[in-house]
């Protein structure tokens, strides 16, 4: 059985937890399905499963601060640690130790840590088959997770413009972004992005909204930009949040300039056959991972954080 097969076939047979109540949004769990993350060559998978977490919900981001401020913002950690985040304040959270395991294999490859080097592993795209599969959640988590390693920086680049998430979910405002720099030629990249009290962890907001706004992400400016982003940092690690596969046609050209692909599942909803048709786009790439997002809790999954939880108290 491949590992597609293997992923496809987690996505049913369980019951589903009860739905959000009518007019808000909960945010996503999340869980590593087996065999993610594994370098499509004759390599073995990886075999972690991650203990998903309760379901929270989205809250209004922070009040906009001034123009003078926009180079330097604080995230609302508080916040974001009601809607079920990480944050470096309590690293010691269930959903902080999913995300520990998730990221290790991604900054292994990235920096050739116990395997070999993957090419532009540095620059990891965080996607779905369709909207709503906690995407965006996953890639702020991972963000933040990976700022907390002692000798990696990383910055969080929101691609998705037709819909862009990771301001609201960080309680930051973003005005100018990674649009108004692929169609002003004039604009610096320094100019838009964001630094945060996360010390690691710069933010590139989407922008303004363009016409035609989602084909910019298909532009020769910006295959230019990420060629520019990935020689420039080659120690960074440079996560996208991208559209989801199967709803534009920008996710594939992006996808072909990255080492490294984390694609987000959700458990128990989405088909086996969006699932194979959204991997059918990202051939291009070497390594591609699957999340399995929004879980049914497990028999055994207290007892594994009890250990891991408790671990240097």
């Amino acid at each position: 059985m491949s590992i597609i097969e293997k992923a496809a076939g987690k996505l049913g047979g369980q019951p589903r937890s009860p739905a959000s109540p009518t007019g808000t949004e909960r945010a996503a769990p999340a869980s590593l399905i087996e065999g993610a993350l594994a370098k499509q060559r004759s390599e073995p998978a990886a075999g972690f499963v991650a203990t998903p977490i309760e379901p929270v919900f989205v809250e209004r981001p922070s009040e906009p601060q001034s123009d003078s401020e926009s180079s330097f913002q604080s995230i609302n950690l508080a916040r974001l640690h009601r809607m079920g985040g990480v944050t470096p304040d309590a690293e010691k959270s269930q959903i902080a130790e999913e995300f520990r395991i998730i990221k290790r294999p991604l900054i292994a490859n990235a920096f050739g840590q116990g395997t070999a080097r993957v090419k532009n592993g540095n620059l990891i795209m965080v996607t779905s088959s369709l909207p709503g599969e906690g995407k965006s959640f996953c890639a702020v988590n991972l963000a933040i997770s990976m700022a907390m390693e002692m000798d990696r920086t990383v910055l969080l680049i929101d691609a998705d413009v037709a819909k862009p998430r990771v301001p609201e979910y960080l309680g930051i405002h973003a005005d100018k972004g990674l649009l108004d720099v692929l169609q002003d030629k004039d604009l610096k990249l320094s100019d838009v992005l964001i630094k945060t009290d996360i010390a690691k962890l710069t933010v590139l907001p989407a922008g303004r909204t363009y016409k035609r706004a989602t084909e910019l992400l298909a532009s020769a400016a910006m295959t230019r930009l990420v060629e520019d982003i990935g020689n420039r940092y080659p120690d960074r690690i440079i996560l996208f949040d991208s559209p989801p596969l199967l709803a534009t046609s920008e996710s594939s050209v992006l996808a072909t300039h990255m080492g490294q692909i984390v694609m987000v599942v959700e458990a128990e909803k989405t088909s086996q056959e969006a699932v194979r048709e959204a991997l059918s786009h990202i051939q291009s790439c070497e390594v591609v991972g699957m999340l399995l997002n929004k879980t049914t809790p497990t028999p055994g999954a207290d007892y594994y954080y009890g250990y891991y939880g408790s671990y240097g108290r």
